[in-house]
C-alpha cells in the first residue's frame, strides 16, 4: 500500500477515536478530539500532496479519500450537534451533511454519463471546506458551558458561513448538471426524430 493511501485509511480509523475521545471525560479531551480533527484534516491534504508528488494516484485512493473526508467530517458533525444543541447549529450541521450526500450521489452518477468533470470541486467549494473545517477544529476545542466567549462566536460564524457557501456551491454543482441533462435529453429527442 502506498502512503497517500495509508494517510487516507489512517483518517477513518482515526474516527471511533476521534468519537472515544470526545466522550471520555478527561482532563483536556475536548482539546484533544481537535487535535485528531486536526490530524485528519492536515493528512487529507498532504496525501493529496503526495499522491501528485510522489505520482501514486490510484483509482483506490480516489474513491477512498473523498470518503474519508466525508466520514470524518460528519460524524464531527454529529458529535458537535448533541454539545451545541441549536436549532440553528444542527440546521448548519444538516445542510453540510446533506450536500455531502447529494454532491457525491450527483457526482457518481455525473460520472456513469461521462461528464464527471462537469461537477469538478470549485473555488467555492474549497473556500467552504477550509471554514468548515477551522470551525470543526474550534468548536471540538471549546467548551460552551464553560467557554462561551468570542472564540465560540467565531467558530459558529464560521461554521454558518460554511453552511450558506455549502448551499451556494451544491446549486452551482447542480445547475451544471442540469445543463448537461438539457444537452442529453435535447440530443435523445433529436436523434429519435431521425
Amino acid at each position: 500500500m502506498n502512503i497517500p493511501n495509508a494517510l487516507t485509511l489512517m483518517r477513518i480509523l482515526l474516527i471511533p477515536v476521534l468519537v472515544v475521545v470526545f466522550y471520555v471525560p478527561f482532563q483536556g479531551h475536548w482539546l484533544v478530539a481537535a487535535g485528531i480533527f486536526t490530524l485528519a484534516a492536515v493528512t487529507d491534504w498532504f496525501d493529496g500532496y503526495l499522491a501528485r508528488r510522489l505520482g501514486q494516484m490510484t483509482a483506490f485512493g480516489a474513491f477512498l479519500d473523498p470518503v474519508a473526508d466525508k466520514l470524518m467530517v460528519s460524524v464531527a458533525l454529529v458529535l458537535l450537534v448533541e454539545r451545541h444543541d441549536t436549532i440553528l447549529f444542527t440546521l448548519a450541521a444538516c445542510v453540510i451533511i446533506g450536500r455531502e450526500i447529494v454532491v457525491s450521489a450527483l457526482r457518481e452518477w455525473m460520472a456513469e454519463l461521462g461528464q464527471r468533470t462537469s461537477v469538478a470541486v470549485s473555488y467555492v467549494g474549497k473556500v467552504k471546506t477550509a471554514l468548515q473545517m477551522i470551525a470543526v477544529i474550534g468548536l471540538l476545542a471549546v467548551n460552551p458551558s464553560r467557554d462561551a466567549g468570542w472564540l465560540l462566536g467565531v467558530c459558529y460564524v464560521l461554521l454558518y458561513s460554511a453552511a450558506i457557501l455549502t448551499l451556494w456551491s451544491m446549486m452551482a454543482y447542480l445547475r451544471a448538471a442540469a445543463r448537461v441533462i438539457r444537452a442529453r435529453d435535447e440530443e435523445s429527442k433529436r436523434l429519435d426524430s431521425l
